[in-house]
C-alpha cells in the first residue's frame, strides 16, 4: 500500500516542475515576490500529491484521472497569481499541459518496456520516478527558450489575436495523448505496440513543439507588424500636426501684417461715432483670427497625438479641452502613453457623434504625479446605454470586450498602475494611471 501511494503521490509531483516551467516566461509579471509564491506553491502541490496518493490507494484511482482536478486547481492559482492578460496567462498554462501529457505518454511506453510481463497502467513506482525525472530534464532543456524567446512574446505590448486561439492547440494534443492510453493495460504486450506507442507519442511531442515554434514567429510577426503600424499611424499624427502648425503660423503671420489696415478702419469707425460698423468689423476680423491649438503639450509625441484628435474633433464638431501638464521627458514609454490617450480618444469621439450635438463635450487632463507615474483622465459625455458585463465594458461595434479599452487596461496594469471606468448621468470617464519603473 504504501507502494503505491508513492507511486501516486510522485505521479502528482510532476505538477511542481509543470509550475515552474509555466513561471519562466512570466517572471516578471508575479502579483507577489517569487520566494513567498515558490513555499505557496510547493505547498500546495505537496498537499495535492499526497491527497491524490491517498485517494488513488484508498480507491484505487488511475493517478493520470487525478491530474485533472489538480491540474486545475494549480490553473486558477496560476492564473490569479499573474499580471498578464487571461488569455495569456490560460494558454501558457495549457501549453506546459500539452508537453507534459506527451511525456506522459511516453512514460507510459517506457514503463511498459521496463516490465514486459506486466501491464503498462498503473504505472509502476520506478516508471512514477522516470516520469518525474523527464519532467525535470524537459524543464533544463527549454529553461533558455522559455526565459528569452517566450518571455519577449508575453512582455510584448502588442496583443496578437493568435493568443484568442492559440489555447486550441494543446487542448488537441492533451485529447490526443489521452485518447492513446490503452482500455485494456495488457495490450501494449501484444507484437511491437510498445515501441509504436513510444514513437507515437515522441511524434505528438515533435509535433507540438513544432506547432508552438510556428505560433512564436507568426506571433512575433504580427507584433513586429502591428508595432510599425502604431509608429506609421504617430507619424501620420506628427504629420497632420505639423501641417495644422503651419497652417495657423501662416495665418498668425497674415493676421499680424493686416492688423495695421485694421487699427486704421477701426479708428475710422471710432472718429465718426459708428459704433455699429465697428461691433460688425471686429466681429468680422474675430472670425479671420486663427483657433487653432499651439503647443497642447511639452511633450512632442504627446503634444503630436493631441493635436491631431484636436483637429479631427473641431472637424466632427466635437468641443474638447486639453490641459496636458506633462515635462518633455517622461517616466513612462512615450508609445505607451499616445497609445493609451489615442484609444481613449477614439472612443470618446466615436461616444460624441453619437451624441446630440448640443451635450456633445469632451475633457482630456493629463500630469506627472512623483516622478514615475502618469494620471490621465478622459471625460466625454455620451446618449444611449453602456454594454458592461462582469465589469468588463463590451465593444458597440463586435462582440466582446472592446479592443481599446483591453489595450489600455493591459497597458495600464503592466507595471501595477491602474485603470477605472465610471458612468453614469450622461457622462463617461476613464481613468488611468502608468506607472513607469521606479
Amino acid at each position: 500500500m504504501m507502494t503505491d501511494f508513492l507511486r501516486a503521490a510522485i505521479e502528482l509531483m510532476c505538477l511542481l516542475p509543470a509550475m515552474l516551467l509555466a513561471c519562466l516566461p512570466v517572471k516578471g509579471h508575479l502579483r507577489m515576490p517569487p520566494a513567498r509564491l515558490a513555499a505557496i506553491m510547493a505547498l500546495l502541490i505537496l498537499f495535492l500529491s499526497c491527497a491524490g496518493g491517498a485517494v488513488s490507494c484508498f480507491f484505487h484511482a488511475e493517478t493520470h484521472w487525478l491530474l485533472f482536478p489538480a491540474a486545475a486547481v494549480m490553473g486558477i492559482f496560476y492564473v490569479r497569481m499573474l499580471k498578464t492578460t487571461r488569455w495569456k496567462s490560460v494558454s501558457v498554462f495549457l501549453a506546459v499541459c500539452g508537453v507534459f501529457s506527451c511525456l506522459g505518454s511516453s512514460a507510459i511506453a517506457v514503463n511498459s518496456m521496463l516490465r514486459p510481463s506486466e501491464p503498462a497502467l498503473p504505472l509502476s513506482l520506478r516508471g512514477a520516478l522516470l516520469w518525474f525525472a523527464m519532467c525535470c530534464l524537459s524543464v533544463l532543456a527549454v529553461w533558455y527558450p522559455a526565459t528569452h524567446a517566450s518571455r519577449r512574446l508575453l512582455e510584448d505590448e502588442s496583443f496578437a489575436q493568435t493568443w484568442y486561439v492559440f489555447w486550441i492547440v494543446p487542448i488537441l494534443f492533451i485529447g490526443l495523448n489521452l485518447s492513446l492510453i490503452p482500455k485494456n493495460p495488457d495490450i501494449l504486450g501484444q507484437g511491437r505496440l510498445r515501441q509504436l506507442y513510444l514513437l507515437l507519442s515522441l511524434a505528438f511531442l515533435f509535433l507540438l513543439l513544432l506547432f508552438y515554434l510556428l505560433f512564436y514567429l507568426m506571433a512575433s510577426s504580427l507584433n513586429r507588424n502591428d508595432r510599425l503600424r502604431q509608429e506609421n499611424q504617430l507619424l501620420s499624427m506628427q504629420q497632420a500636426r505639423y501641417d495644422s502648425l503651419q497652417s495657423a503660423i501662416e495665418q498668425t503671420r497674415h493676421a499680424r501684417h493686416d492688423m495695421r489696415h485694421h487699427f486704421h478702419i477701426l479708428q475710422g469707425f471710432a472718429a465718426q461715432g459708428n459704433w455699429e460698423s465697428l461691433s460688425a468689423y471686429l466681429d468680422e476680423v474675430q472670425g479671420r483670427i486663427p483657433n487653432s491649438d499651439l503647443g497642447l503639450c511639452k511633450n512632442t509625441a504627446v503634444d503630436s497625438v493631441a493635436g491631431y484628435f484636436a483637429m479631427r474633433y473641431r472637424e466632427q464638431g466635437i468641443p474638447v479641452t486639453f490641459v496636458l501638464n506633462l515635462p518633455q521627458q517622461l517616466p513612462i514609454p512615450e508609445s505607451e502613453l499616445c497609445s493609451v490617450l489615442s484609444n481613449l480618444l477614439e472612443n470618446a469621439m466615436e461616444a460624441g457623434l453619437r451624441t446630440a450635438p448640443e451635450r456633445r463635450q469632451t475633457t482630456v487632463k493629463a500630469c506627472l504625479h512623483s516622478s514615475h507615474m502618469v494620471l490621465l483622465s478622459v471625460e466625454n459625455a455620451y446618449d444611449g446605454k453602456v454594454r458592461e458585463k462582469d465589469g468588463v465594458f463590451l465593444s458597440s461595434k463586435r462582440p466582446g470586450e472592446g479592443v481599446g479599452l483591453q489595450a489600455v487596461r493591459h497597458a495600464a496594469e503592466k507595471n501595477g498602475g491602474y485603470v477605472r471606468f465610471h458612468y453614469g448621468n450622461g457622462v463617461f470617464t476613464a481613468n488611468v494611471m502608468l506607472r513607469g519603473e521606479a
